[in-house]
């Protein structure tokens, strides 16, 4: 099994067994993982793991599945504090022979995102990387941050969650409608009508 604690590990398909699986292991070491949370924005990356296998899928294709484990260290959005985050995600490529990549300015995303071209050399660690990268959580929060700002033009009142709801003034529509019918004053507060 191939285990190294470098950040690359390229394996060429061709030169792999046919029959049974490939198996692989990646834990980069401190200076790797300091260019990785570089690279990626992060203001830390304290553990890697990328273990799983590389088999044939069929008499051409390939398969890679794998687990990817983390601890990245972000800046929080609101207050900018250290933010840990524990990933743990399970990655799975597609590698097809025969498959081409769509050329044009528009094309659509095929429904099947895990399926790509098979390339001559598959780099485990290019694949980490992007695993990595898309396990990133957007927007990390610290626990003590508070909602962002709020907005509202000049002289009038920032929305709230509740106004926002698609139902939120039904209550008190329908509280008006009954005043109405029964000949009573709806509090006075002036609509139009």
């Amino acid at each position: 099994m191939p285990s190294t604690a470098a950040r690359t590990l390229p394996l060429r398909p061709a030169d792999l067994p046919a029959r049974k699986p490939t198996r692989f292991d990646l834990a980069p070491g401190p200076d790797d993982l300091a260019a990785l949370a570089d690279e990626l924005g992060l203001i830390a990356l304290r553990k890697l793991r990328f273990r799983g296998e590389l088999r044939p899928d069929g008499r051409r294709d390939w398969r890679l599945e794998a687990t990817l484990g983390a601890t990245v260290v972000q800046p929080c959005v609101v207050t900018l504090e250290p933010v840990t985050t524990r990933i743990d995600e399970a990655v799975t490529r597609r590698y097809l022979a025969g498959m081409e990549m769509p050329v044009g300015e528009e094309t659509e995303m095929p429904e099947d995102d895990s399926a790509e071209p098979l390339p001559e050399v598959v780099d485990i660690g290019a694949v980490m990387a992007e695993a990595l990268a898309l396990a990133l959580p957007l927007y990390p929060r610290a626990a003590a941050a508070e909602a962002p700002m709020r907005a509202a033009p000049p002289g009038a009142a920032p929305l709230t969650d509740e106004a926002l709801r698609p139902f939120a003034g039904l209550d008190r529509l329908l509280d008006r409608a009954r005043d109405d019918d029964t000949g009573e004053s709806g509090g006075g507060t002036g609509g139009a009508g």
